[in-house]
């Protein structure tokens, strides 16, 4: 066969990082479970009044304290209220909470992680220590000093989640950032005259948001529960709103009489929670490559 018989076969492309990172995430069984269960929880948040047409805020008197039944799946509160509508509509304060809560950590904790990370010195030091003094502060003791100075409602209780939250992500945003300064391409960079505003920007930013990814995530679950503690304790939602920690709370003086009022937001709390730690714990594996064998 002559050589120009002989078709040259195109190099097949190799895959992106995103698919293989996507690949590595699909095999995690338990990573799968939680995205469902996130899935579940988003899904009843969005499309509540389809699934709950019930207000969560009707009460009916003839109607305490039922037990479940056909007719109230999750049986009813000390008012009278359908519990589940309640716990259908209590996952948007709680979705709410915990998304913007970590949002707000993002907006403070990142941006001072990268400029500790970069510039170094006094600068790094002296936001480590500030960093330091909050983390000394249990959080959630932390989060109810600072909803309690703000006032009882649900967006103070995000704001006070936030900042609590934020020194986390500085830690993670700092330390990845100070790996990537180690890196040649940032030396490269410098050589080439780049100004450090450039360097973090095309540089760092980019291959620090996986980590932050993961440690995203994993706070969304943190503020989720520090919502609910907050609303237990009448510093979040507040009433008649639906929130699984102040429906916990309501429910504590009926816990032998109608245990039902207890159990339906505590399992709500709990799935969540489950959920999106193993999303995390998913994202975490699938996108460190080193984690691929394991």
């Amino acid at each position: 066969m002559s050589a120009t018989a002989v078709t040259a076969r195109p190099a097949a492309r190799a895959p992106s990082p995103f698919r293989l990172a996507m690949g590595r995430f699909a095999a995690r069984r338990a990573a799968l479970l939680g995205l469902g269960l996130v899935a579940l929880v988003v899904g009843a948040a969005v499309f509540a009044r389809l699934i709950a047409p019930i207000g969560p805020t009707a009460a009916d008197w003839s109607a305490i304290r039922l037990a479940p039944s056909a007719a109230h799946w999750f049986g009813t509160d000390e008012v009278g209220r359908d519990e589940f509508a309640r716990v259908v509509f209590g996952a948007r304060a709680s979705l709410l909470a915990g998304v913007v809560s970590v949002l707000i950590a993002s907006a403070i904790g990142v941006p001072a992680g990268i400029l500790a990370g970069v510039a170094g010195g006094w600068t790094d030091a002296v936001l480590s220590r500030i960093v330091d003094a909050m983390l000394a502060i249990p959080f959630l003791i932390l989060a109810i000093a600072l909803a309690a100075f703000l006032g009882p409602n649900l967006r103070n209780a995000m704001i006070a989640i936030g900042i609590t939250t934020a020194p986390v992500l500085m830690r993670v945003a700092r330390a990845a950032t100070l790996d990537v300064m180690t890196q040649d391409y940032i030396e490269a960079a410098r050589a080439l005259g780049n100004p450090p505003w450039r360097l973090a920007l095309r540089h760092v930013v980019p291959n620090i948001l996986p980590p932050l990814l993961v440690q995203s995530t994993l706070a969304i679950a943190s503020a989720i529960i520090a919502e609910a503690s907050l609303s237990f304790l009448g510093l979040g939602e507040q009433p008649p709103t639906p929130s699984w920690g102040a429906m916990l709370n309501a429910a504590q003086q009926f816990l032998t009489q109608s245990p039902w009022l207890a159990t339906f937001p505590g399992l709500a709390i709990f799935i969540t929670v489950l959920g999106f730690n193993l999303v995390g714990d998913g994202l975490r594996d699938a996108l460190d490559p080193r984690r691929a064998g394991r």
